[in-house]
C-alpha cells in the first residue's frame, strides 16, 4: 500500500485522496512508514468481532421460542412469561431477550384475543362558505389561586376563521358546552342548514347533553383521535394567538368577571381588527360577511397599478391576492382531482 500511494502522489495525485481510496488515514500512512507498524495491520477494521460472551445458543434461543409458543404462554406477553417462569423456579432468558428472539423470528404481535385500538384519522372535511364547518375547544385561564382555572369555551368558523360563540366558566361540563352551542347557532341563523362540529375527545365534547343537543340540531359531530392535537389544528392555532397576544395578562385573572371581560375585548381585535395570515390578511369578519372579495381584487388592482407604472421594479407577476376559495380540515394526503373529499354542502 505504501508503494503504490507513492507511486499515485509521485503522478500528481493528492495523498489524501490515495489514502481514502485504499481505505486508511493518512496518520496510518505515516505510522506505516516510521517501520515497526508495518509488521502488523492496527486498523480497526481488521479485527475480527468476537461474540459476546454471554450470547445464547442456539438451543437455548429455540427454547425461548419454544416456551413462548407452548399452550401455557402462547397468549401471554413477554413480560408476564419471565416472572411466571421465575415463580416456577426456572430462568431462561431475559425479558428483552424474549422480545428480541420473537421479532427475530417475526413473531412479535399482539398475543390475545383482545386487539389494540385502532385510531383512525378524522375523515377529511372541506368548507367553502361560511357556517359550514365549525371547530371548538376547552382552553385554560389561570386564575389567582394555585391549581384553579377558569376554563374558556371557544367555537369558530374554520372557513372565516370567525369567534362565533365563546363563554368562560369555571367548571368543564357537557351541559356548559350544549348551552354555549345551543346560543350560538341560533345566533348565527344556522337552522336548516347542513354544519359539521368539529372537536377533540373531552368529555364535555362527547358527553350525552352535548350530543342530544347537537342531534336535535341536525348538526353532525367530528372527533379528532384521542391525544392528538394536530386533528383540531385551527382551535388550536387560535388558542396560541389568544395566549400570545400582546394583551395577554401578565398576572392571572382574579375572578371570572374579569376573564369574561378580557376575552371579549380578544373576541372584537381577532375578529375585526386581526389581519388573518391564513386568509390573505383580511380580517375573520370580513371573510364571514363575504367583504374579502372586494378588498382582495381592490389590492390586486393596485399592485397592478404599481407594476405598470414602474415595470422595473418587478420580475415576476404581482402579489396573489386571490382569495382562499377552499379550507380543509384533516386533508390528509395532497389532495388530487380523482380523490373527493367529503365536503359539507352549504
Amino acid at each position: 500500500m505504501i508503494e503504490l500511494i507513492k507511486v499515485a502522489t509521485t503522478n500528481g495525485a493528492r495523498q489524501s485522496k490515495a489514502c481514502k481510496l485504499i481505505g486508511i488515514s493518512q496518520r496510518t500512512l505515516q505510522r506505516w512508514r516510521d517501520g515497526d507498524a508495518v509488521k502488523c495491520d492496527g486498523r480497526s477494521l481488521s479485527k475480527r468481532k468476537i461474540a459476546p460472551h454471554n450470547k445464547l445458543s442456539e438451543s437455548e434461543r429455540q427454547q425461548v421460542i419454544d416456551i413462548a409458543n407452548s399452550p401455557d404462554f402462547a397468549n401471554l406477553p413477554p413480560r408476564q412469561i419471565v416472572p411466571a417462569l421465575a415463580d416456577q423456579g426456572v430462568y431462561v432468558a431475559s425479558e428483552s431477550s424474549f422480545y428480541r428472539l420473537l421479532r427475530e423470528a417475526d413473531q412479535l404481535v399482539h398475543r390475545g384475543k383482545a386487539k389494540p385500538p385502532t385510531r383512525k384519522k378524522p375523515a377529511p372535511l372541506q368548507a367553502n362558505a361560511p357556517n359550514q364547518l365549525w371547530s371548538w375547544d376547552i382552553t385554560y385561564l389561570s386564575s389567582t389561586v394555585k391549581g384553579l382555572f377558569f376554563y374558556l369555551y371557544l367555537i369558530m368558523d374554520v372557513f372565516s376563521r370567525k369567534i362565533v360563540g365563546w363563554e368562560v366558566y369555571e367548571t368543564e361540563s357537557a351541559a356548559q358546552a350544549s348551552n354555549l352551542f345551543r346560543k350560538t347557532y341560533l345566533r348565527e341563523g344556522v337552522a336548516g342548514r347542513d354544519l359539521v362540529l368539529h372537536s377533540d375527545n373531552g368529555s364535555p365534547m362527547k358527553g350525552a347533553t352535548m350530543l342530544a343537543t347537537l342531534q336535535r340540531l341536525g348538526v353532525m359531530p367530528s372527533f379528532s383521535r384521542p391525544s392528538v392535537s394536530d386533528d383540531n389544528p385551527y382551535s388550536e392555532s387560535l388558542f396560541k394567538t389568544l395566549k400570545y397576544h400582546p394583551g395577554y395578562p401578565n398576572k392571572p385573572f382574579e375572578n371570572l368577571e374579569e376573564a369574561r371581560l378580557w376575552v371579549a375585548g380578544f373576541q372584537r381585535w381577532y375578529n375585526d381588527e386581526h389581519r388573518h395570515s391564513g386568509l390573505k390578511f383580511v380580517t375573520p369578519g370580513q371573510r364571514h360577511r363575504g367583504e374579502d372579495i372586494a378588498i382582495l381584487e381592490q389590492r390586486r388592482e393596485l399592485y397592478e397599478a404599481a407594476k405598470n407604472q414602474s415595470p422595473g421594479r418587478w420580475s415576476g407577476k404581482t402579489r396573489n391576492w386571490e382569495p382562499v376559495k377552499t379550507v380543509y380540515l384533516n386533508p390528509g394526503k395532497p389532495i388530487k382531482e380523482e380523490v373527493e373529499l367529503k365536503q359539507v354542502n352549504g
